[in-house]
């Protein structure tokens, strides 16, 4: 299935971008009155039709099916950059693949690399939304350092993947403890932090511990920063899909 992208979808109309038009048109070669599938980024999926065909390309929306390809709970992922980007950019399309709405890039005291590319990393997220049949796009925030987002209001399971000396439960235990601790109708919403390649200082991780973040470890393998992510994530995948 192929699927484009618009923002802009209003009354039962849009518009493709010039960039989704010309691979629509130029690619694809479709014209007017061909059915085309779009996405808004926000979880709806919409079947058009071609109405106008050029630099942008209109259309008008036939049906409309809400929360497409959404998984049910929230998740929110707050990683550390890591020095090569290219790992990192690995993350966020494997992890959008698997299914997380919030990514926060979080610099630590042992960060190396402090900035990002945001649009890039966007059209990262996008194209694995697209490729992996998801409505939503996931939200990339502006980085922030690690103790600021510590101190953020978070909701329900707080999760640190920390290498240092803890008393740690696996990430499995603690996701398995907290899904049986659910009532019919919660609305699962977890948040896990992940540091850089020198991990969390020990002055980051007990700040997060004495903020109720929870530690855990991931196994006995010792992991890269993009390889923890990933499996972070596709640990609560697998913990709550049906």
């Amino acid at each position: 299935m192929e699927l484009f992208y618009s923002k802009s979808i209003f009354d039962g109309k849009g518009v493709l971008s010039e960039e989704e038009s010309s691979h629509c048109v130029r690619v694809l070669r479709h014209k007017i009155g061909d059915m085309i599938n779009v996405i808004d980024g926000l979880g709806t999926f919409y079947e058009c039709r071609i109405t106008r065909t050029g630099k942008n390309t209109d259309f008008e929306v036939v049906s409309v099916v809400p929360s497409f390809g959404a998984h049910e709970y929230k998740l929110e992922m707050a990683v550390a950059p890591t020095k090569n980007m290219d790992r990192y950019e690995w993350f966020l399309e494997k992890s959008t693949e698997f299914g997380v709405d919030d990514i926060f890039p979080v610099i630590g005291e042992h960060s190396e690399r402090k900035i990002i590319k945001s649009d890039r990393c966007n059209k990262i997220l996008l194209s694995a939304a697209k490729q992996s049949l998801k409505g939503a796009v996931p939200v990339l925030h502006e980085a922030c350092s690690v103790t600021d987002f510590i101190s953020y209001p978070h909701k329900d399971l707080r999760i640190i993947a920390y290498c240092g000396e803890a008393d740690k439960t696996s990430i499995t235990g603690a996701l398995s403890e907290y899904k049986a601790g659910l009532t019919s109708g919660d609305y699962p919403h977890i948040t896990i932090l992940i540091g850089p390649e020198g991990d969390f200082s020990r002055e980051e991780a007990a700040l997060a511990i004495k903020n109720g973040f929870v530690p855990v470890h991931l196994g006995e393998s010792r992991l890269r920063t993009e390889t923890a992510a990933v499996a972070a994530v596709s640990a609560v995948y697998f913990t709550f899909i049906k």
